[in-house]
């Protein structure tokens, strides 16, 4: 099932509570990002890696969401606009208990140091 929206799939469920990449090489992340299309959670612009942007370039799927609790903005890359967009499948953000930075026991006491502007 897709929306009016091209790159929004309501049926795509969350990878996980984390970024997929970070958590396989034991990295951290600022903020998560959730794409619309198939689900991957990966770490915002401003985290080292920048897993959500990379993995728009390598798949081309156009539309992120936040994975953050309390927050409920969507962006398209195609365009760089924000926009509301529909309910998707939950969760729809990290477990409120998961700091931030995260994952817990893996943030370097620098973190705000390599953090990308």
């Amino acid at each position: 099932m897709t929306s009016e929206r091209d790159g929004i799939n309501l049926a795509a469920k969350p990878s996980g509570t984390g970024c997929v990449e970070c958590s396989a090489a034991g990295g951290w992340w600022f903020h998560l990002r959730r794409c619309v299309e198939c689900g991957h959670i990966g770490c915002c612009d401003a985290s080292p890696n920048q897993h959500a942007s990379k993995h728009n370039a390598a798949t081309g799927h156009p539309v992120i969401t936040s994975f953050e609790p309390g927050e409920r903005w969507f962006y398209d890359y195609r365009t760089g606009e924000a926009f509301a967009g529909p309910k998707l499948l939950g969760p729809h953000a990290h477990p409120s208990d998961q700091p931030v930075p995260g994952p817990d026991g893996v943030v370097p006491p620098d973190w705000q140091a390599r953090l990308h502007e």
